[in-house]
């Protein structure tokens, strides 16, 4: 049928959260980048003596580190949101991971402070979100699926 070949763009109930995942996640990139920035740089970094237990003299290797597990992947879940793609809501979830598993890194070194709660929280909502986006439909296609024809 005509229908089949046609592109439907998809709107905003086929994209649940499509606003909110592109703006936090633009904003999580954001803090990412910058925190990536300072630590490579020096500028109002914690005292390099907090890495030494594991052999770290500057905070290079932890910058990277951010900027790998908040910057790239928060910065992608952002961009594929704003162009509606399947892949947003998964990318989200991933993006919701790294920096679960950010966090958890930074606090035997760091401790406990109230930007890594805020952050955390930030984790598990956009987390929900994304779960909540899949249940809706807003999800990629298993490979390998075909539409029925009626």
């Amino acid at each position: 049928m005509l229908l089949d070949t046609v592109a439907v763009p998809r709107s905003a109930t086929t994209t649940p959260f499509r606003k909110t995942f592109f703006l936090i996640e633009s904003l999580v990139a954001s803090g990412g980048l910058m925190g990536t920035a300072q630590l490579l740089t020096g500028t109002f970094t914690p005292p390099v003596g907090a890495l030494e237990p594991i052999g770290l003299s500057s905070w290079m290797l932890p910058g990277l580190w951010l900027f790998a597990t908040v910057t790239v992947p928060s910065a992608g879940a952002a961009m594929l949101a704003w162009r509606r793609s399947p892949l947003a809501p998964p990318v989200v979830l991933l993006a919701s991971a790294t920096l679960a598993l950010e966090l958890l890194v930074q606090i035997p070194f760091l401790g406990l402070s109230v930007l890594q709660a805020v952050f955390g929280t930030i984790a598990i909502v956009m987390a929900a979100l994304a779960l909540r986006a899949r249940r809706a439909g807003w999800w990629p296609r298993a490979s390998g699926t075909r539409r029925q024809r009626r």
